[in-house]
């Protein structure tokens, strides 16, 4: 009987790790997408953290925060941070930066 409680644990790890996979790759999309809108260049993508969270707008989802960087005018860099509730977007935030 505990076999059967083994099992579910690793497919509820391996889900979470196919999961995050997901998540990321979203979070890369939606990053590309508005640097492209936007004219910025696009450096770099790093998670900062994803954790399971409950509100009423949204239930029970993963939420996850991504740290990025980014250039306006292609010689410094700067840091935003955008944020996603299960594999949709919320927000991004970038800060006051340069631009050519």
């Amino acid at each position: 009987m505990e076999n059967i409680y083994y099992l579910l644990f690793f497919c509820l790890f391996c889900w979470y790790f196919v999961y995050l996979r997901q998540v990321s790759e979203a979070a890369q999309r939606y990053v590309n997408n508005y640097c492209k809108e936007t004219g910025l260049q696009f450096i770099s993508l790093a998670r900062r953290s994803s954790r399971p969270k409950f509100t009423k707008q949204h239930g029970l989802c993963i939420y996850s925060t991504f740290d990025f960087d980014f250039s306006g005018d292609g010689e410094s860099n700067n840091h935003g941070y955008l944020t996603l509730y299960g594999l949709k977007l919320e927000q991004i935030n970038l800060p006051a930066y340069r631009v050519n």
